[in-house]
């Protein structure tokens, strides 16, 4: 069962998922607090990360964003791994470009 938590909004390592590669990409993004990340979306993150970085990025950075996303904006925390699915639905679906 995924636990709720209660984050502070200037502490993005806080939460579940993110890690100091994802804290540097996040920043690398314009992301500093929780409050920030929750008005983002995996889709947008994903695409400009790649952009600014000129790289393609593992598709699971996606999967990282959205879990963060998810808890920023309601405070339960799951797995990353938990948003593969998602992802992948979206990638058949053609609304998702790795």
């Amino acid at each position: 069962m995924a636990a709720k938590s209660r984050i502070r909004d200037d502490d993005l390592t806080g939460l579940a998922n993110i890690g100091p590669a994802m804290l540097r990409d996040l920043r690398v993004l314009g992301v500093d607090t929780v409050a920030q990340l929750a008005q983002q979306d995996a889709d947008e993150l994903y695409g400009r990360l790649n952009a600014l970085t000129g790289q393609r990025h593992d598709p699971c950075v996606w999967d990282v964003f959205a879990a963060a996303i998810h808890q920023a904006r309601t405070g339960e925390a799951t797995p990353w791994w938990r948003w593969t699915p998602e992802r992948k639905r979206r990638q058949s679906a053609g609304n998702f470009h790795a």
